[in-house]
C-alpha cells in the first residue's frame, strides 16, 4: 500500500470515530490524481473520495499532510459532504476558502479540518468540481500563516462515480 493510501486509510480511521464499528478501508480504484475508498461503520456503507494537493504553498516549518475529501454516508442520507483536512490546526473563527471553476465557496473550520456550512454548500462545490480542472483552498493556521493548496480534478469525476455506485441515494 502506498504511502498516500496508508495515509488515506489512517485519516477514514480517524473520522470514523466508532472504532470497533468501522471495519477495514477497501479502495475502490485510483482515477488520476484521486482515490475512492468504501469502509463499514456499524455495518452500514460509508464511501470517499480523497486527493492531496498538487502544490501547496505557505511559509510554514512544518506541516502535516493536506486532503480533499468528499464523502457519502447512504444511511444518514448524507452525500457530497466536502472536507478538508489541512495538515495543521486552523486559526479559531477563520474560513477555508475553496475555488473551482470561477466559482468561490466559504468552509468553516474546526481543529485541522474544514466543511461546507450545509447539503446545499456541498451540492454546489461537488458539481463544480466535476466541471473544473483545479481547485484552489485557501486557509489560515492557528499561528497565522496563510496556505494555499491547489488540487487536480484529473479523475475527480470517474471517482466520483465509483462512490456514487457504490453507496447510491435511497
Amino acid at each position: 500500500m502506498t504511502r498516500f493510501l496508508k495515509s488515506v486509510a489512517l485519516i477514514a480511521a480517524l473520522v470514523s470515530a466508532s472504532g470497533a464499528h468501522a471495519q477495514e478501508v477497501k479502495a475502490l480504484g485510483t482515477f488520476g490524481k484521486w482515490v475512492a475508498f468504501t469502509y463499514a461503520e456499524k455495518g452500514k456503507p460509508v464511501c470517499y473520495i480523497s486527493a492531496k494537493p498538487d502544490k501547496s504553498e505557505g511559509s510554514y516549518k512544518a506541516r502535516g499532510e493536506a486532503l480533499l475529501l468528499i464523502t457519502h454516508r447512504p444511511a444518514e442520507k448524507a452525500f457530497d459532504v466536502v472536507s478538508m483536512v489541512a495538515g495543521y490546526q486552523y486559526m479559531p473563527d477563520t474560513d477555508a476558502v475553496v475555488t473551482a471553476g470561477g466559482q468561490t465557496f466559504r468552509l468553516f473550520t474546526n481543529a485541522d479540518r474544514a466543511w461546507a456550512r450545509d447539503a446545499k454548500t456541498d451540492g454546489a462545490v461537488v458539481q463544480q468540481l466535476i466541471k473544473s480542472s483545479t481547485a484552489v483552498i485557501k486557509g489560515t493556521s492557528n499561528r497565522g500563516t496563510p496556505t494555499t493548496d491547489t488540487f487536480s480534478l484529473n479523475g475527480f469525476g470517474a471517482a466520483y462515480k465509483a462512490i456514487g455506485d457504490t453507496c447510491k441515494k435511497p
